[in-house]
């Protein structure tokens, strides 16, 4: 990813130049990548900055079947890669594409977790991470999940409790286009990079101080 100079441990991992990949743009038209509707499996497309992070926020909740990172939101006839989309000008964000068990997770409890896995009052970018392309956003499919999307948002405005708007993107889902091969499941792959830059962004130390330390709570398996 290219990120923020912040830390120098966090350009050392997160920097495209450290990966030694180039990728030359192309105008191409570009297929959907997100998949086929199938009876019992939802999806959902969702931004939260950086898309190794949200990868592995949502590889840790219940009922998701698969996690891929990728690009939406900017034109559909752009065949989008990294290079392009991280200049910031291209209008696609970073996001992660889930598809989900719909009778173990409902899109609500998705949601949930979405919006305490994220920082919902910065519309900037998320984290150390700046700029157009890692705003956070929810692309809904279909006018249910827009509707749930837009009353969550209005609920947590309603509360005052963050201080600040809710200042996430809400809009209908468009083109997704899967990011390249090494950004997918990159905190597997590397583990030592990832959790380099996620401490230095200090992603879950502002994320704690937001939700509160117990943001997490749903994850634990439920007693009787």
């Amino acid at each position: 990813m290219r990120r923020t100079a912040i830390l120098s441990l966090v350009l050392a991992v997160a920097a495209a130049g450290a990966l030694s990949l180039t990728m030359a743009p192309n105008s191409a038209p570009r297929a959907d990548d997100t998949p086929a509707a199938k009876p019992g499996i939802g999806v959902a497309t969702l931004g939260s900055g950086c898309f190794w992070c949200t990868e592995k926020d949502f590889d840790a909740l219940p009922g998701i079947l698969s996690t891929v990172s990728g690009y939406m939101g900017g034109p559909s006839t752009t065949n989008a890669t990294y290079e392009q989309v991280s200049t910031g000008r291209t209008g696609h964000v970073e996001v992660l594409q889930v598809t989900f068990d719909t009778t173990k997770v409902t899109y609500e409890q998705v949601l949930h977790h979405f919006w305490r896995t994220t920082d919902v009052v910065d519309g900037g970018g998320q984290f150390c991470d700046r700029g157009n392309q890692y705003r956070p956003a929810i692309f809904a499919h279909g006018a249910d999940q827009l509707k749930l999307a837009q009353d969550g948002k209005a609920a947590l405005d309603a509360t005052g409790k963050l201080g600040k708007p809710i200042a996430v993107e809400i809009r209908e889902a468009s083109t997704f286009i899967k990011a390249e091969d090494y950004h997918q499941d990159f905190y597997t792959k590397d583990p030592g990079r990832y959790f380099g830059y996620r401490a230095g962004c200090r992603r879950d130390a502002r994320l704690d101080a937001l939700w509160g330390k117990d943001r997490l709570e749903h994850l634990k398996p439920k007693t009787n």
